[in-house]
């Protein structure tokens, strides 16, 4: 209760209900937290050490790029599994200039941003403007871009330029976290290069998301595109943006792999945009469109590497029990959004969150 200025009091205005993007993302958080709670406790070991859970970002921090990049594309209604060829096109581009041509480190990183842009604007013009289907023309550029390896170099390639080497081998220490060697010695924890650029690209995501016009439209445009039209917004301009940044992603996440480790191949990234999707879906983004966020999608791949540990911990080393896990994990969380929506949708589901903890209003039906 307040008081208003002539002493008298006025009523506590009541909180929103939290929204169907901040819902799905504090469930992810919780699941995150919850698993890896029970894994410290029960399996102890490597998951008490503060590296192997910086190590989750250090082997996955193209991913979690190319997961953003993905975030804002199915926010808006649509799809893009071209972000692990375009990541493994940019590594054997990058190796053969720096190793054939000579190149510098800086030519090198503006290359992948080069052949992302290139990507994500004949993607944007041709889903958004010519009105092709987005699996279709997506598909088509993961196939390109696998190709294309080959055709630079059939052969792996690994890079030996002395510039690059020193990038790549750089760490970066984190202050008072760290754990104790057999011989009882401090080592400290350290995280590569590019964990600082792919938290730096989801703290950049996370802003545009929430304060910048193009975030509202993107969710407006994936709850209703019609009424999105209606409310003015150019819902064509829109979606070739959010492509292009997906691209340009996908050209940085080819970077960040590269100084991950320094070698060009066409195996590098295999199926990193199934893991990216299900990385989305786990995080609470939705593939109808109008709901998500790039937090929910950083804890949605945490989560997915987090259950591969595990399941490698139980001693269920054989591939197949990792990906018959991550099925059964989507299942799970489409089963989990579906009936949540569905009982929301009929009001008799309500959760009140704290304003310190809201993510954000978003735009359409969809949004909550």
């Amino acid at each position: 209760m307040k008081k208003n200025l002539l002493g008298g009091r006025t009523e506590k205005k009541p909180r929103e209900p939290i929204s169907n993007t901040n819902l799905l993302m504090t469930i992810t958080v919780c699941t995150f937290v919850g698993m890896y709670a029970i894994a410290m406790i029960v399996w102890g070991g490597g998951f008490l050490n503060p590296q192997q859970f910086l190590d989750l970002f250090n082997n996955n921090a193209y991913l979690l790029i190319i997961a953003c990049g993905l975030t804002m594309v199915m926010i808006s209604g649509g799809i893009d599994i071209s972000g692990g060829g375009i990541t493994a096109l940019v590594t054997m581009v990058c190796v053969v200039y720096l190793e054939d041509h000579g190149g510098t480190v800086a030519g090198s990183f503006l290359i992948s941003i080069g052949i992302g842009l290139a990507f994500g604007l004949v993607h944007g013009i041709l889903i958004s403007y010519l009105e092709i289907q987005p699996f279709i023309v997506t598909l088509a550029g993961m196939f390109f871009a696998r190709g294309m390896i080959t055709i630079v170099s059939i052969a792996p390639r690994t890079a030996t330029h002395e510039g690059f080497l020193r990038l790549k081998q750089l760490r970066v220490t984190i202050p008072g976290v760290g754990y104790y060697g057999k011989t009882g010695n401090f080592i400290p924890a350290k995280v590569e290069p590019g964990v600082i650029v792919a938290i730096v690209i989801v703290i950049a995501i996370a802003a545009i998301l929430k304060w910048t016009r193009f975030g509202r439209n993107l969710y407006a445009i994936g709850g209703n595109s019609h009424s999105a039209l209606t409310l003015g917004i150019n819902v064509k301009r829109t979606k070739f943006f959010a492509y292009v940044l997906a691209g340009l992603l996908s050209g940085i996440s080819g970077y960040v792999y590269l100084l991950h480790t320094g070698a060009g191949d066409a195996a590098n990234a295999t199926q990193a945009e199934m893991q990216a999707i299900a990385s989305n879906i786990i995080g609470g983004t939705l593939l109808t469109g109008g709901v998500g966020n790039v937090i929910g999608t950083l804890f949605g791949m945490l989560s997915l590497k987090t259950i591969t540990n595990i399941i490698i911990a139980s001693g269920l080393t054989k591939p197949y029990y990792q990906s018959i896990t991550t099925g059964l994990m989507l299942c799970f969380f489409i089963l989990l959004q579906s009936v949540i929506l569905a009982v929301r949708e009929k009001g008799s589901f309500r959760l009140l969150l704290p304003e310190w903890l809201k993510f954000g209003k978003t735009g359409g039906t969809k949004s909550g």
